[in-house]
């Protein structure tokens, strides 16, 4: 059974599932469904349709699922859906959707959101992302897998981030970030391939070796991005180990809505 602080206040129709710990001074509300082994640290609010997966961690002064800052919303039944095994540290804000995009924000598995983090309405977070201290994501923003964004990284709503990419301290992201690619300044400016991360991440040593010669080809030769995708699809198709990575790489520009990092 979950294990419940006497000084948290839970509503009797929120859903906790076995396993569940709410720390002191913690409020559940009555839309609230956690999974199994999830612990809400103090001074927590979790409210809204808001469903958590398993093995959660919640640090202390968290805020989850509360109305979307948008001044649009106007009370319509949104949700937020968290999946497993994530890390939220002090003093995260995460919102619920809005009836204007899909109705719902979506955080995957086995992400690090660190402390005072804001996660707003109708974002959609991979899984395995790290969001550094104090990064700020608006509206609509969507996150791939494995993405990193250094502390105090900005994002302008709307933005997409493809996964792999990397931000330094202080970025702002006012345009879409490619996979792969690290970025740094503010307006953010393109660096390099996210070398070590690909490392790390079991990607093989020609495949690195071509996906640094796809951002020479998108970034370095003077080439349009028309004529740069093309170039990249020409060697996808020449050199099969490249497939994979380069078909991320080709999709995420073929959906790239606000013109990209460059």
């Amino acid at each position: 059974m979950a294990r419940i602080h006497p000084t948290a206040i839970v509503d009797p129709a929120a859903q906790l599932d076995d396993g569940v710990t709410i720390g002191p001074f913690s409020i559940v509300g009555s839309s609230v469904r956690i999974g199994a082994g999830t612990e809400v640290g103090p001074h927590c609010v979790i409210d809204g349709h808001t469903t958590i997966g398993r093995d959660n961690r919640f640090f202390p002064s968290c805020s989850i699922g509360a109305a979307p800052q948008d001044k649009k919303y106007a009370g319509e039944p949104t949700r937020l859906e968290i999946g497993n095994g994530n890390t939220i540290r002090e003093s995260c804000t995460i919102n619920t959707g809005t009836v204007q995009d899909a109705g719902v924000t979506r955080l995957g598995d086995d992400n690090w959101i660190m402390a005072y983090v804001h996660v707003a309405h109708d974002c959609q977070l991979g899984s395995h992302v790290i969001l550094a201290n104090g990064t700020q994501l608006a509206g609509h923003v969507h996150i791939g897998d494995h993405v990193i964004l250094g502390g105090m990284t900005g994002v302008h709503q709307f933005v997409k981030i493809g996964a792999h990419a990397m931000t330094s301290v202080h970025a702002t992201l006012l345009q879409d970030l490619p996979p792969f690619v690290t970025a740094a300044g503010s307006p953010a400016r393109p660096a390099a391939i996210n070398v070590e991360g690909l490392k790390r991440r079991g990607f093989t040593s020609a495949q690195i070796a071509g996906l640094r010669a796809a951002y020479k080809t998108l970034y370095r030769q003077g080439l349009t991005l028309d004529e740069a995708r093309a170039a990249l699809q020409a060697r996808r198709a020449q050199e099969p180990e490249l497939d994979a990575p380069l078909k991320t790489l080709l999709d995420f520009l073929d959906t790239a809505t606000r013109g990209i990092v460059r």
